[in-house]
């Protein structure tokens, strides 16, 4: 396994739903914490989006490990902010045997 350098400083945010006061509920993202992680650019591609071109990247996001049910375990579904870029989490898996790291498959889009 090649050296993993965890250079980058990221947010880890969770989804959550907050109450309107009209009985709806608004949805919105609960910081969990930063994580120092590696990010490893894979794919990109220009889709249509709904307003327009997008510009879809895909990226593995390495970080140390964490017990399942860890609240510093990402999960899918969760996203991962440095500054105003956006990560969304798709997958999450053990990146080496010792479980030392998890490797996270994430996808970032930017309007063209």
């Amino acid at each position: 396994m090649k050296t993993v350098r965890l250079t980058q400083n990221l947010v880890l945010e969770t989804p959550w739903e907050v109450p309107d006061g009209t009985g709806g509920f608004e949805a919105g993202w609960q910081v969990l914490g930063t994580l120092w992680a590696e990010l490893s650019p894979r794919s990109g591609r220009e889709v249509q989006g709904e307003a327009g071109p997008v510009a879809r990247g895909r990226y593995r996001i390495t970080v140390r490990g964490a017990p399942v049910g860890a609240s510093s375990r990402p999960v899918p579904g969760q996203r991962f902010r440095l500054g105003e870029r956006v990560f969304d989490i798709l997958t999450v898996s053990e990146r080496d045997v010792s479980g030392r790291y998890l490797a996270c498959e994430a996808q970032e889009e930017v309007a063209s």
